[in-house]
């Protein structure tokens, strides 16, 4: 998405040095805080408890925020240029992401996707996919509003053939129709529905149209031909873009808890969140508290934020320069561990769950020095019997180390994978060298050629549907394929 990128903090510092400048004694900040508390009626945490509390929020808030942006930009705002249909409406897409997809951090160019928002309040809505034969690989990924993987339909899961799927939100209790193979629970009552469709290579896209044309989504009174339940209420929905989230947070999070209900193991944190004024319902304004606790609270955001890059670089193992750990799944699966949901967002928000794809990635080489290529060429070698091992098809994607955008590039090649092997040149050991650089390698190593910026480089290697059995990737961080090492070129 156009996220809470890097440079989301590049002024926080600044924002906290202007307080400081604007010649705020101890006993003046106090006194202002205590004039607040006064007009306000309500007590105020101290500073050292609202900054714990701004860092402990804004980790649970990050996916939260992340996911609303994407999803108003993508089926909310009309006037988006990343907008694609209406809430409640599939939207086909006959191509693959490039540069100009920004709606969504670190983008799949490999398949097609098919996307929607669903809304769950009146009554659940049904997925009905058609066959879609091996060897091509397909998924239906279900997203609920926390970032939770809360299930999948497709070649992993399901199989090839046809089939009808309920979605239900937190507050169901009907029955599951005939013919329902299965019934999937979301635990808010929005939800995204990713669908992706391998595709071989450009002449195969109407083959893939074909496969997106059988993709049904309707709700449940329409499968089943019968009247339509009353319409929830009308959403007010507030305005949110990139901008809108960096400045105003706290607001774009009180927005969005209104439709998230709370979970036990969060409720601890919500009750903290409530005795700053954040919750849902709420309209949280910096402009409302004290010059001490705004101070406080910016720190606590930053300091959380710097948590969350952490965990990114280093919440999995390292093998050969790459980070190679298991960041997205369902709620289970984070089982209340904030700090590694927001890690997951911000590496690339809506990712695959481990069993259904990994995404190994790296910005380093192995002896940390960061991939930079306006600096230097790199080259990514497998061995001859070393290529990623997967059931369905793996893929190596350049990313900018900035935006963590795909990058424009002279021959408008974003990746290389696996059903490009048949045109590219392996080398006489039988090995395969991909060329990382932002200058052509010449024309006979064109054909491996993976253009990179001319600055920092983000790599990220996707294994769809890993195998379970040597050689694997899995289990996460100790499987017995590792990927090789990006080196520099001589």
């Amino acid at each position: 998405m156009k996220s809470l990128k890097r440079v989301f903090w590049a002024s926080t510092a600044c924002v906290v040095g202007l307080f400081c400048a604007a010649g705020c004694s101890k006993n003046d900040a106090i006194n202002q805080t205590e004039k607040q508390d006064a007009v306000n009626g309500v007590p105020v945490p101290s500073l050292a408890e609202t900054k714990t509390i701004a860092q402990e929020g804004f980790i649970f808030g990050l996916p939260i925020v992340m996911y609303y942006t994407s999803a108003y930009e993508l089926f909310v705002d009309t006037t988006s240029s990343q907008y694609k249909a209406p809430i409640g409406q599939l939207f086909n897409e006959a191509r693959v992401f490039t540069p100009k997809d920004t709606a969504v951090i670190t983008p799949n160019s490999d398949t097609p996707y098919s996307l929607m928002e669903i809304d769950l309040r009146a009554e659940p809505t049904v997925i009905s996919v058609p066959a879609v034969p091996k060897p091509r690989y397909y998924s239906v990924q279900l997203t609920d509003a926390n970032t939770f993987n809360y299930g999948y339909i497709g070649s992993r899961t399901t199989g090839t053939g046809p089939g009808d799927y309920m979605i239900v939100g937190p507050d169901w209790k009907g029955e599951t129709p005939a013919h329902i193979k299965q019934v999937f629970h979301s635990t808010t009552p929005f939800s995204a529905v990713i669908f992706r469709t391998q595709l071989f290579n450009a002449a195969d896209m109407p083959n893939v149209v074909k496969i997106q044309a059988g993709y049904k989504v309707q709700p449940l009174s329409k499968y089943l031909n019968q009247p339509a339940p009353a319409a929830p209420p009308a959403i007010q929905y507030m305005k949110a873009d990139a901008e809108i989230a960096k400045k105003e947070f706290w607001q774009v999070l009180d927005f969005a808890l209104q439709y998230i209900p709370p979970s036990p193991e969060e409720a601890a944190l919500r009750a903290k969140l409530a005795s700053i004024g954040i919750g849902a319902g709420k309209k949280f304004d910096m402009k409302d508290i004290s010059a001490a606790h705004k101070a406080a609270m910016l720190l606590g955001m930053k300091a959380g934020d710097d948590a969350v890059d952490k965990y990114i670089a280093s919440g999995g193992a390292i093998i050969n320069g790459w980070n190679v750990g298991s960041f997205f799944g369902d709620r289970a699966f984070y089982n209340g561990d904030w700090l590694k949901r927001a890690a997951a967002a911000k590496a690339g928000i809506f990712g695959n769950s481990a069993i259904e794809a990994m995404y190994p990635m790296t910005r380093v080489l192995p002896g940390g020095e960061t991939l930079d290529g306006s600096k230097h060429n790199y080259t990514l070698t497998f061995p001859k019997v070393g290529l990623p091992p997967v059931n369905a098809f793996w893929s190596v994607t350049m990313y900018d180390g900035k935006t963590q955008f795909l990058i424009d590039n002279p021959i408008n090649r974003y990746l290389i994978n696996s059903p490009m092997l048949p045109g590219l040149k392996k080398n006489a050991d039988g090995s395969l060298t991909l060329y990382i650089q932002k200058d052509s390698p010449g024309k006979p190593k064109e054909s491996n050629w993976l253009p990179a910026p001319n600055g920092p480089i983000y790599l990220v290697m996707r294994l769809y549907w890993p195998k379970e059995t040597p050689p694997s990737i899995l289990p996460v961080g100790s499987g017995t394929w590792q990927p090789p090492p990006v080196v520099q070129a001589q």
